[in-house]
């Protein structure tokens, strides 16, 4: 059955997109089955891996209003990764979708009719704590939190953490924080420094050891349509997020042994 792991961050420009992307295509890389689902209007994931979204028929909000399958949707991509495409059209769901009984689920249970085609289904959240991203929420098992370290970001952190407990409360009792990733990393920066050793003072195993950098190769791949261990395999960027998908199936494979106890105190 696939690991359902939604990656959000209400705050905007954290390297959440380029997360999904990146890491779906390295997990791919090390033989994995992986599907990836733009769930943000702006569909910059599916032109991240070079799909045109103006011309992406069917897409997930299809899925969300009945109209279409997961099967009807997804499109293969040459980095050997599945995507369900996003565009504008996914912005009218939420209005679409209050007239639908068990709205919240739809998603969910398509998902779950699916998951022994995939080892990871992983949801490129919107940047925003709406019902998209809730519906996101309801439909995975985990989630993950990329971030940059720095102040705003923390304050950020704790509203997030907020929305995760009522959704485990009143939605889907098996959400749980699979890991933060610290993106856009400077470490000649202080406060970096400082929020870097914050986050594992509180969350502790929670926070991966992989760190994405800031790196010029990465901000560069989106605009070509692919993923950067596509375009730059060698970057810094590449590199950093194949070790992210090594230490995921690691952590899988209990060959990092993983304690709840931080992530326990932080959703109760």
């Amino acid at each position: 059955m696939a690991k359902i792991l939604a990656v959000t961050n209400q705050k905007g420009g954290v390297g959440k997109t380029t997360t999904a992307v990146n890491l779906s295509a390295s997990l791919a890389a090390l033989g994995q089955r992986v599907l990836m689902i733009d769930r943000d209007p702006q569909g910059n994931a599916t032109t991240g891996c070079g799909v045109m979204k103006r011309e992406a028929l069917p897409t997930v909000y299809q899925i969300l209003i009945g109209r279409s399958t997961l099967e009807q949707s997804r499109i293969r991509t040459e980095f050997g990764f599945d995507i369900l495409p996003a565009n504008r059209e996914l912005a009218g769901a939420e209005v679409e979708l209050i007239e639908i009984e068990n709205r919240e689920f739809r998603l969910r249970d398509a998902l779950h009719a699916a998951g022994d085609q995939y080892d990871f289904i992983l949801m490129d959240c919107p940047p925003a704590l709406n019902m998209l991203t809730v519906k996101g929420l309801v439909a995975a098992e985990a989630v993950m939190i990329p971030m940059q370290c720095e102040y705003y970001a923390l304050e950020g952190l704790t509203d997030l953490v907020t929305t995760l407990r009522k959704v485990r409360a009143n939605l889907n009792s098996v959400l749980q924080i699979e890991g933060l990733l610290r993106t856009m990393y400077d470490p000649r920066m202080t406060l970096m420094q400082q929020v870097s050793a914050e986050l594992e003072s509180h969350f502790g195993e929670k926070v991966y050891q992989s760190i994405i950098p800031r790196n010029v190769r990465l901000a560069e791949a989106p605009s070509y349509g692919k993923p950067v261990i596509a375009f730059d395999r060698q970057s810094k960027g590449a590199q950093a997020y194949l070790q992210l998908a090594q230490e995921m199936l690691d952590r899988r494979d209990g060959k990092i042994a993983m304690s709840v106890r931080n992530e326990q105190g932080a959703l109760a």
